[in-house]
């Protein structure tokens, strides 16, 4: 089987998955990620063993190494990918969480962390009887809400996953 086969799979037209990772991978760009990460999460996502080299990446996408080494950075930095080595080999591999989604919003939840303690900071200093004091706890406030919401809802998204899907 040839890389670029392999990219796309068994018995798939290899412009159709083309096409759904350009479109998927703008659709993530429109949501704020940067272009040769969301091209390169895409893929990944798209391809059935969710792990490629870089160089099935480079043929698939039509990119160079160093393109898909630091969009992969960036991904690992994200906890949306992570680096294998392949058995026997020194060349990695990149895998897809089977679980994504999951680890990149528990990562922004440590965000969120630094975030609320950064306003609370702001409305000791800002004082919280100011206008600015008071647009800081509401802003604050937001944030703890956000947080306790993300929270239980991964408590019932695992819930969830593990009887649609089995346990993980």
């Amino acid at each position: 089987m040839t890389e670029r086969a392999e990219a796309a799979g068994p018995e798939r037209d290899p412009e159709a998955v083309s096409k759904f990772v350009e479109g998927f991978a703008a659709q993530l760009v429109e949501a704020g990620m940067q272009r040769m990460p969301a091209r390169v999460f895409a893929a990944l996502l798209a391809s059935d063993s969710g792990s490629l080299t870089s160089a099935q990446l480079g043929e698939q996408l039509q990119v160079s190494p160093a393109a898909v080494s630091g969009a992969v950075r960036y991904l690992a930095q994200q906890h949306m990918v992570a680096r294998e080595r392949e058995p026997g080999s020194r060349r990695e591999r990149y895998r897809v969480h089977s679980n994504q989604w999951y680890e990149a919003l528990t990562n922004r939840e440590a965000v969120l962390k630094r975030w609320e303690a950064a306003l609370r900071e702001g409305v000791t200093s800002l004082g919280a009887e100011t206008p600015a004091g008071r647009r800081m706890a509401e802003t604050l406030a937001f944030f703890e809400f956000v947080d306790e919401e993300i929270a239980a809802m991964m408590e019932r998204w695992r819930v969830h996953r593990e009887k649609t899907f089995g346990a993980p």
